[in-house]
């Protein structure tokens, strides 16, 4: 899909498209779709960006909380978003040997006590090992540092995702 058709499309559809570049976050899409005609696909995600920007903190938390947990409940349930299955599972989350699944809960248990909201990671730009090692290092992080850093790797989540709904070559790297 060309900026161009990006640009006709109306709310509905806009939001039905773009509603999960930002994980079960749709009212991000919602607001941006105000700030048509986009130039170019950094528009688009400039955009997303400055709006996720200028949310307060507890907004950017709110962002963070909508996040699964990495090879949680949801991965095992099935419920996770198709995003989120496809991204997890390329990062072998759904793989994980019984030591590396307990471990996996201990640090996502601690991560979620210590800062009120789930670890986020681009899943695409990293395989178990170091995701694992991310977490484990992460939670010895201040909150505030924390949440800037997590939003961080929502904006790198959703440039993966326009990329992939945009770019008919998208690559897997920022």
């Amino acid at each position: 899909m060309d900026i161009a058709t990006v640009n006709t499309l109306p709310y509905e559809d806009f939001v039905n498209i773009f509603g999960n570049v930002v994980e079960k976050c749709p009212i991000v899409t919602a607001a941006v779709w105000s700030r048509r005609p986009f130039v170019s696909f950094t528009d688009l995600e400039a955009a997303i960006s400055e709006f996720i920007d200028a949310l307060p903190e507890s907004g950017k938390e709110g962002i963070l909380r909508c996040h699964p947990d990495l090879a949680g409940r949801d991965l095992q349930s099935g419920t996770l978003t198709r995003e989120s299955q496809q991204e997890q599972a390329g990062a072998g989350m759904d793989a994980l040997s019984s030591v590396e699944t307990s471990r996996m809960a201990r640090l996502n248990r601690e991560y979620k006590e210590r800062f009120g909201f789930p670890f986020v990671i681009c899943a695409r730009m990293s395989d178990k090992a170091g995701i694992l090692r991310h977490l484990s290092e992460r939670c010895r992080n201040e909150r505030a540092a924390e949440r800037a850093r997590g939003i961080e790797e929502v904006k790198k989540i959703c440039r993966l995702r326009l990329q992939s709904l945009l770019l008919s070559d998208a690559p897997n790297k920022l």
